[in-house]
């Protein structure tokens, strides 16, 4: 190849179009930067448009006790204490404005009869504090943002695949990226970089997230970068994923439907939460509804696609259609299957990343100098649990933030230094995946995410772990000889190609941290390990060494404020937790 490229000059680059990505080229922009952002997929089609049930804010509209500080005190216990608590301090406070510009802005959220923001209940709120548009919360945000990006002429570049970001000697000036159709590569030179690619869930057998998306390739970016992960074995299993047809296992059932009232059922007809969660039933936490669904399934006592039930049949059919429209429509359209008249067949799917790239709560800037990150692809807000409607508020106060400091940055330097030899090497990288092999990536991915989910899932322990690791390693070795055709098609197998290549990486970064984490809490749970471990309050973090490996620290959790200890009820819940299936 001959090094050919085009060459884009800005000073912010934001990778990633979903909602983080697109507040934090909002606010970079409002600061004065000029900015550009690419995304993999189409504008308006990011992963944000499946996060259906709400989003979260201390607005006091329906329950007025309700306080950023209660807010505060839910994420950390919903969290297990492995939350930073200065991150969720910052989440917390900052999320009613937030959400109070988004509905400025335009966006279409409920509204109670004196045209105050609606909220509802979600899984272990102590109050009503997610604002909602319907069952489709995420669709109205990207679009809000999308419409704003638009007025204020921000460009967006579609079916970019960024496949390295550029730094020399500490500091991050930029990113090699092709188009996914053409092939043309751009050089995208930038006095700062915002990271905002996603998680990776897609990684396990069963996802949320719809294919090409979330494969972890946003920490493999970061990682090789020269930044920490941390966390990376606290994986969200939501409790209500689809069963069948086989096209649409794993996608989401929002927890709407829990939160509008719907219930829990196994095959024998008995209401189950009641043994797990008394008190709250459907609205437990999200760890403890998914581990209570997985046991009844593997107990024998789920239905015929090995799924439980979530019904919500007894509500009028006028008040689905109101609140869950999408939900409605999603089971008629796959299933021909009226959930006002029926139950839903559901299990748990891998749903969010609470683990990713280590960032400073205050401006979300990585240990590399430019480089800032935000949304999903981070760590620090959700610990071991994420608190349902969290993760839309995040990628609205950090999405903001990151972008106001990477504006900053980028105001505060008078040059920025280029190296034409990592261009050249970022040149080379891809040209040597470009190859005739005797592997297809496809099916490399599959048995990746066979291997997850038998081996790092709902429930985990050292054996199959190991197990696991081994596999990696196998389709390590394989992913070498992957073919790499360009044709008609396009470029697609090389965007394939290195989504395996993040994936594999995250998958093993994922395993290590969950050898290491030696206790059962929140989303992680070992059967070998079942109690909590108060010497584990810690995060694990994860960082290549000069040879490519990874090397797993632990980092102690910072202390909750003094002011906010108060807030803190004690850990009864903690000691609760242990595990379900002692």
């Amino acid at each position: 190849m001959d090094n050919a490229h085009r060459t884009n000059v800005t000073n912010i680059l934001v990778i990633g179009s979903g909602g983080a990505g697109l507040r934090a080229a909002i606010a970079a922009h409002q600061a004065g930067s000029e900015v550009v952002i690419v995304g993999k997929r189409m504008r308006k089609d990011a992963h944000t448009v499946l996060a259906a049930g709400g989003i979260n804010a201390a607005l006091g509209t329906v329950d007025p006790q309700d306080s950023w500080q209660q807010h505060f005190a839910d994420t950390l216990h919903e969290g297990y204490f492995l939350s930073d608590p200065h991150t969720v301090e910052i989440l917390t406070r900052e999320a009613p404005q937030a959400v109070l510009e988004l509905a400025e802005w335009g966006c279409e959220f409920d509204r109670t009869p004196d045209g105050a923001l609606n909220q509802r209940f979600f899984g272990a709120h102590k109050y009503r504090r997610t604002c909602f548009a319907a069952d489709y919360t995420g669709r109205a945000i990207i679009d809000t943002l999308a419409q704003k990006v638009e007025e204020l002429r921000i460009p967006i570049r579609e079916h970019q695949y960024v496949s390295r970001l550029l730094v020399h000697e500490g500091v991050c000036f930029g990113a090699m990226a092709f188009d996914i159709h053409s092939g043309e590569r751009t050089v995208y030179y930038a006095d700062a970089v915002i990271l905002a690619a996603g998680g990776h869930n897609r990684i396990w057998r069963r996802s949320s997230s719809r294919r090409d998306e979330n494969t972890g390739d946003g920490m493999y970016l970061a990682l090789q970068a020269g930044c920490a992960v941390a966390d990376m074995e606290l994986v969200q299993f939501h409790p209500t994923g689809m069963v069948y047809p086989e096209d649409m296992a794993g996608v989401l059932v929002t927890e709407a439907v829990r939160g509008e009232g719907g219930r829990l059922f196994n095959a024998l007809g008995e209401r189950f939460m009641s043994r797990y969660d008394p008190q709250r039933m459907e609205l437990s936490t999200r760890d403890r509804v998914a581990l209570a669904n997985y046991t009844e399934i593997i107990e024998g006592r789920g239905g015929p696609h090995g799924g439980v039930f979530l019904d919500i049949s007894h509500r009028e059919k006028s008040f689905i259609l109101q609140k869950i429209p999408r939900m409605y429509r999603q089971f008629m359209e796959t299933q021909m299957l009226d959930i006002s008249r029926q139950a839903m067949e559901v299990a748990p799917t891998a749903h969010y990343s609470m683990g990713g790239v280590v960032v400073e709560p205050e401006t979300h800037a990585t240990e590399i100098q430019g480089l800032y990150a935000a949304g999903e692809v981070t760590c620090g807000v959700h610990g071991a649990n994420r608190l349902g409607g969290n993760s839309l508020a995040e990628i609205l106060v950090f999405g903001r933030r990151a972008g106001q400091a990477a504006a900053r940055f980028s105001s505060g330097i008078s040059a920025q230094l280029r190296s034409h030899s990592l261009v050249k090497a970022a040149h080379e990288e891809l040209d040597s995946l470009i190859q005739p092999g005797d592997e297809l990536a496809r099916p490399l991915q599959r048995a990746l995410r066979d291997t997850m989910w038998e081996t790092c899932g709902v429930v985990r322990d050292e054996t199959r772990m190991q197990q696991g690791l081994q596999r990696i390693a196998e389709l390590e070795e394989a992913a070498r000889s992957v073919d790499v055709r360009p044709d008609a098609e396009g470029y697609r197998d090389l965007a394939i190609a290195l989504d395996l290549r993040g994936s594999l990486l995250a998958a093993k970064a994922s395993l290590l941290g969950a050898l290491a984490r030696r206790e059962s809490r929140g989303a992680h749970q070992r059967s070998d390990y079942p109690a909590l471990d108060e010497n584990l309050q810690a995060n694990i973090t994860e960082r290549l060494d000069e040879s490519g490996r990874l090397v797993v620290g632990q980092h102690p959790v910072s202390p909750v404020p003094s002011e906010l200890a108060a807030w803190m009820q004690d850990q009864e819940e903690l000691a609760l937790q242990g595990r379900l299936l002692e």
